[in-house]
């Protein structure tokens, strides 16, 4: 919805806007403002013969900057040899396709696998763009020939993740990297980095790690009320102003920890270690750091000073 002027109600009302119609309607009165006008958006339609039971297709794909011929260039499907047509044989338009010389092919199978990562990952599409910037930069460097290329794409994503503010751990990038490991995924992502303020000329921008940015998932995934939620929340902020030099991953996993300790739902600690990626023997030493400091960090809402009692000392 927007707002505009309607003549009749003589003040500024919410229109809505009929597209099949073209028609700009009042939402309290009911005039039409403005009847058949233009609808610029993407037309959607679908050539399947089950038309009913298949979603639309959108005719065309947007343009990519990122591509010397925006990504608009065509890419012939070959049909399943003994398919019986009058056109030209599957055979022949697939060889015709291969014998075409695309000098972005490797970009787009580039971007596809980027796609394909994020998309697991759950990561929305000013991350994927990010990461696919960032790929671009390095691959006009020429400099990542013969290096691992799933552990490149990957820190492509772990660098965006984090310019972005949504950072996300190196074991869950590890999950979607079709293989690579954390090793060669860390010296990937020192590996742009360093080509990349050598580019620039200046150091890059990468972004602070805050306890907080992971602790709403990882609660997450363990199933948490939002009551036990907003205790390890608070319970994470104020762990900001402690000396705790801890990692903001192993911080986040130890407030959950203590959090579930006196929640009607406790946690197993191994379930808090796969939820997270930490191990239990680090969230141990963690909460260990915590522990004195419970009173400070436990919200009085959630719990009261004799309820701390129910910590188990580390």
């Amino acid at each position: 919805m927007a707002d505009s002027y309607c003549p009749d109600c003589k003040r500024s009302t919410e229109v809505v806007f009929d597209h099949s119609a073209g028609d700009t309607v009042c939402s309290e009165c009911g005039l039409v403002l403005e009847a058949h006008s233009i609808d610029e958006t993407s037309e959607w339609r679908t050539f399947a013969n089950e038309s009913a039971d298949n979603d639309p297709v959108r005719v065309g794909g947007p343009s990519n900057p990122l591509l010397a011929d925006g990504g608009l260039s065509t890419v012939v499907i070959s049909r399943p040899s003994g398919t019986n047509s009058d056109s030209l044989p599957s055979s022949s338009l697939g060889r015709w396709q291969s014998r075409s010389s695309n000098p972005d092919r490797s970009l787009i199978l580039a971007f596809r696998t980027i796609a394909t990562m994020a998309d697991r990952l759950g990561l929305v599409a000013t991350i994927k763009d990010r990461a696919n910037e960032i790929y671009k930069k390095v691959e006009d460097l020429k400099s990542i020939k013969g290096r691992n290329q799933d552990a490149i794409l990957a820190a492509c994503i772990y660098i965006a993740c984090r310019q972005e503010d949504k950072p996300r751990t190196v074991k869950e990038i590890c999950s979607v990297a079709n293989g690579a490991t954390k090793k060669e995924i860390g010296r990937a992502k020192e590996f742009i980095v360093k080509q990349l303020e050598i580019e620039m000329g200046q150091s890059m921008e990468m972004g602070t790690i805050h306890a907080g940015d992971f602790l709403r998932r990882f609660c997450s995934h363990l199933g948490m009320n939002n009551q036990a939620i907003k205790a390890a929340q608070e319970a994470v902020q104020k762990s900001e102003e402690l000396d705790i030099r801890r990692s903001p991953i192993s911080i986040a996993a130890a407030v959950i920890y203590m959090i579930t300790q006196l929640s009607e739902e406790k946690k197993p600690l191994r379930d808090i270690s796969l939820a997270t990626g930490v191990a239990e023997g680090t969230i141990k030493n963690s909460y260990k750091d915590l522990y004195p400091y419970a009173s400070r960090l436990i919200p009085s809402f959630f719990a009261k000073e004799e309820d701390l009692k129910n910590l188990c000392s580390p």
